[in-house]
């Protein structure tokens, strides 16, 4: 007896220890089923600005620059006298022109005169009718001639106008190309590069769009989800690479008319009012495309995780256990992150104690129901 006594004590300080090296205890986490909101959706392209209007200043006439009118890379208006060819020679061109209008006049009125005194003597029968149809005859080319100097005299009074180069637009003006005392060569070919101008208000933003996006729109605009007419442009927003905000609002106003062959993509314009000159030209920045209207669900971007693969949220199944979820990522949208797909609408998503090491798949939790709140509101809703 006092030999079983002594085995029924080890055994039992045997079987203590193993009672007290169960499993660690359960880490708290805080899980909330997703955010279900309608939201409105937006696609982000790159891209970069362009002028609205762009114009080359080439010279009509031929000449010797005399004067340059304005200050390289100020704003001109339309109108503006931008340089003057040495006007010499087109001054003395109008002279001769009107010189020959006087003359031609002068023609006109002798035949008038010659044609008049020669009446009488044909019906007298002292002259010839052959002779007065050929008086006749040189009045009208007298009068022909006056119509064709009066034609020159336009031609040269034009081309003693366009000695003084004008803007044609409003914008912002390149610097100067040709300096005062150079020969520039003017009319329809090889005529001389003078400047550049470019329109700033409003200004242009161009991207590239995937085909698959492209056919996404279509879609979208067919089944009334999204409406894209002329009547009522799509609207875009943009921000330049030092805002954190959508704070740029325009309206697109132009979509090419075929793929580019080469990268697959077709190219999208907008438009945006540019009041204070601060999108230039050739400025790249990142433009918001509205997509349409969309049941969505939202997390916060902090319980989304990486893997080598995808991006994945912790969830909690119905034995308190953490399951590794798959999702496709969307925009942020006021602060949270938008899942496109992946979640269910009582999926219990962990949204405090991610980055706890020992939070990882298949570790046991104990989870604390909590909420989903938007942050502040963001400029892009």
């Amino acid at each position: 007896m006092p030999c079983l006594a002594l085995i029924t004590a080890v055994l039992a300080g045997a079987v203590a220890p193993v009672k007290a090296q169960e499993g660690p205890p359960a880490f708290p986490v805080t899980v909330a089923p997703p955010l279900s909101e309608h939201i409105k959706t937006w696609d982000e392209y790159p891209g970069r600005f362009e002028a609205f209007q762009r114009v080359e200043l080439r010279p009509r006439v031929s000449g010797y620059v005399d004067q340059v009118n304005f200050k390289e890379g100020s704003d001109v208006k339309f109108g503006d006298l931008l340089f003057t060819l040495d006007k010499r020679p087109f001054e003395i061109a109008v002279e001769a022109a009107k010189a020959e209008v006087a003359r031609a006049h002068a023609q006109v009125e002798f035949a008038k005169a010659d044609l008049q005194r020669a009446a009488p003597l044909v019906e007298s029968k002292a002259l010839s009718e052959q002779v007065y149809e050929q008086r006749k005859s040189s009045l009208g080319v007298a009068e022909a001639q006056v119509m064709s100097a009066a034609a020159q005299l336009k031609s040269a009074e034009l081309n003693l106008e366009w000695a003084e180069v004008r803007a044609p637009i409003s914008g912002r003006i390149s610097d100067k190309k040709i300096d005062v005392g150079n020969l520039v060569i003017g009319g329809q070919v090889n005529a001389t590069l003078m400047a550049t101008i470019v329109s700033t208000d409003p200004i242009h933003f161009v991207f590239d769009t995937s085909e698959a996006d492209y056919l996404r729109y279509q879609r979208l605009n067919q089944s009334g989800k999204r409406d894209s007419s002329p009547n009522s442009p799509t609207p875009v927003r943009l921000k330049l690479a030092d805002e954190k905000d959508w704070s740029h609002q325009g309206t697109m106003d132009f979509i090419d008319n075929a793929f580019n062959e080469h990268s697959g993509t077709l190219r999208g314009r907008a438009i945006f009012p540019n009041k204070n000159g601060l999108m230039t030209p050739g400025v790249f920045a990142r433009l918001a495309l509205y997509a349409g209207d969309i049941d969505a669900f939202l997390i916060p971007d902090d319980a989304i995780v990486s893997d080598q693969a995808h991006k994945i949220v912790y969830t909690v199944n119905a034995d308190d256990v953490v399951v590794a979820t798959p999702v496709e990522l969307g925009p942020i949208y006021e602060g949270l992150r938008v899942i496109k797909s992946g979640l269910k609408a009582d999926d219990r998503v962990v949204i405090e104690g991610v980055a706890n090491p020992a939070i990882r798949p298949g570790s046991k939790v104990a989870p604390t129901l909590g909420a989903i709140k938007p942050p502040e509101k963001t400029a892009q809703k």
